[in-house]
């Protein structure tokens, strides 16, 4: 959908946000097998994907929600400091202090609640991201490191220590934060046409093929 918006639709800038069933997504530019640990995914029914956007690999669920931003213009700093200014916003409204880093992730204190990535079409900038409410800890980092020496060494309590849980800095339930959101940055909405849902699923295909996931199942 982000690609259908940035290719077709007319609007300067576009806002949604979506969630998933319990995935793994990796980057443009990364080999799945070095990043996904597929045996463990294959055992817990967790769907692997490749996205267009660089960046590293992550795992998400419904307990957490997918931001997307599309914007014209080139510039990645540009796009990359608005975004990241909206999300700063509505975390300021939620009474959370949080920065922004030179990497373009959103930070509480010094743990990190949402990482960005960012790809470009033809005079179309996209960002999006995953804002961490709360998730499956377990299938986080077991999901998405395929050697147990590498787990072991990053250790699940560093894990816990570079990350934090939006849920622990807010009373609000997740629906409240995706209405927070939808209220604080949007000033209406575009709906696809059948037309447009049917051109945007057959743009999925692509997504699906297996020499674009490139993993060996």
């Amino acid at each position: 959908m982000e690609e259908y918006v940035a290719r077709h639709l007319d609007e300067p800038e576009a806002f949604f946000m979506w969630q998933v069933e319990p995935s793994v997504i990796f980057g443009r530019n990364q080999v799945a097998e070095n990043e996904v640990n597929v045996a463990y995914c294959l055992e817990h029914g967790i769907k692997v994907y490749r996205r267009k956007s660089g960046g590293g690999c992550v795992y998400a669920d419904m307990d957490n929600v997918m931001l997307s931003y599309v914007s014209d213009g080139d510039s990645v700093g540009v796009t990359f400091n608005r975004f990241v200014q909206m999300i700063l916003l509505v975390l300021r409204k939620m009474g959370i202090e949080a920065t922004g880093t030179a990497h373009n992730d959103i930070m509480i204190s010094d743990k990190k609640v949402c990482g960005t990535a960012f790809y470009q079409l033809p005079g179309r900038s996209i960002v999006h991201s995953t804002l961490l409410y709360d998730t499956n800890m377990e299938h986080m980092l077991n999901a998405i490191t395929p050697s147990t020496d590498k787990l072991q060494k990053k250790g699940i309590q560093s894990v816990r220590q570079r990350i934090t849980l939006l849920k622990n800095h807010t009373q609000l339930t997740l629906e409240e934060v995706k209405i927070l959101i939808r209220d604080t940055l949007c000033i209406g909405e575009r709906m696809l046409t059948s037309a447009e849902v049917a051109e945007t699923e057959a743009m999925e295909e692509n997504y699906l093929r297996k020499d674009f996931i490139n993993l060996i199942l």
